[in-house]
């Protein structure tokens, strides 16, 4: 089974906006990084370390909002059309490779599937329709 996620990218105000989806849905964040948490800190400037890389807020029994701030200095352009994802959790890593390799086919590789800092193995592109996608498999989080 797969869990399908959505995945919202904010041009510097994505803190802002999850606050604001945090008080109309409830709940609490399960997930706030910052860029500066990550191994990319020395490659931008102070101000760029403080915008989120990433987070989380369940909004439902299986849904879970999430986000980050897209930027510029890293080759990120917020245009309307690819401010959001569908994330697809996959249950095993060869579903992750085949959902991959069968949805890209023809569109736009961003990163290929690899494995990510925070655990998963993970990839993101944009369909020969112009839909953006992220795969990620975690066995820790393998969906129900």
């Amino acid at each position: 089974m797969y869990t399908v996620n959505p995945y919202l990218n904010f041009q510097g105000n994505t803190e802002e906006a999850f606050n604001l989806y945090r008080k109309v849905f409830g709940g609490e964040f399960t997930s706030l990084m910052r860029f500066k948490e990550t191994g990319e800190a020395e490659k931008m400037s102070a101000e760029e370390g403080e915008k989120l890389m990433h987070i989380s807020l369940p909004i439902g029994k299986n849904t879970i909002l999430m986000g980050t701030d897209a930027l510029e200095s890293f080759g990120q352009k917020v245009i309307m059309g690819n401010n959001n994802y569908l994330c697809i959790n996959t249950p095993t890593r060869e579903e992750a490779d085949r959902l991959f390799n069968e949805l890209s086919a023809g569109g736009n590789v961003e990163m290929p599937m690899t494995d990510m800092f925070w655990g998963d193995y993970f990839g993101s592109f944009f369909d020969k329709f112009g839909l953006g996608w992220m795969i990620s498999y975690n066995p820790q989080h393998i969906p129900q």
